[in-house]
């Protein structure tokens, strides 16, 4: 699926040790490393078919949701309005941002966060984001599923005898 120049470009960031620690972290019933890949990889795809800066895009698109639970706020809402700052202070660590990146980045969760995305590339990843979540999300619950039914079906058979 992922091809070289994809992998090429995101090594550097993936790489780090605090981005590493993205994997123990769950997100829509997978890690959030894996979620952030996946935004990565399609953000990369769709903005190099229509010829745009691809390369800000996947390494912002990648940095999306470098957070490592600095959100404190108990409400759902408020976390998904300030996680988008954490990641892109978080991101600052690891690369110099570009304007367009902090904007990708702190517009991803748009409209929840009130702030339009400026860009085209910002626009591109906040809808790949939301694809990915829904998808990433029915597929844990399909998984949840298929687990509860092979219970059923063993309480059955085990009633039947």
């Amino acid at each position: 699926m992922m091809n070289d120049e994809f992998c090429n470009l995101i090594e550097p960031i993936k790489s780090q040790n605090k981005y590493q620690k993205l994997k123990e972290i769950k997100h829509h019933g997978i890690t959030r490393y894996e979620h952030s890949l996946r935004v990565a990889y399609y953000s990369y795809v769709i903005t190099k078919a229509l010829r745009l800066n691809y390369k800000e895009t996947t390494e912002a698109a990648l940095l999306h949701d470098f957070f490592i639970n600095e959100v404190k706020e108990k409400n759902a809402l408020a976390r998904l309005r300030q996680h988008p700052s954490y990641a892109v202070e978080n991101a600052s660590e690891i690369i110099n941002l570009s304007e367009k990146q902090i904007d990708i980045i702190k517009t991803h969760m748009f409209p929840i966060t009130f702030t339009p995305p400026k860009y085209l590339e910002s626009w591109i990843v906040d809808i790949v984001d939301d694809v990915a979540s829904i998808y990433e999300r029915a597929n844990n619950i399909r998984k949840h599923c298929k687990t509860a039914m092979v219970f059923l079906y063993v309480l059955l058979f085990i009633n039947i005898k």
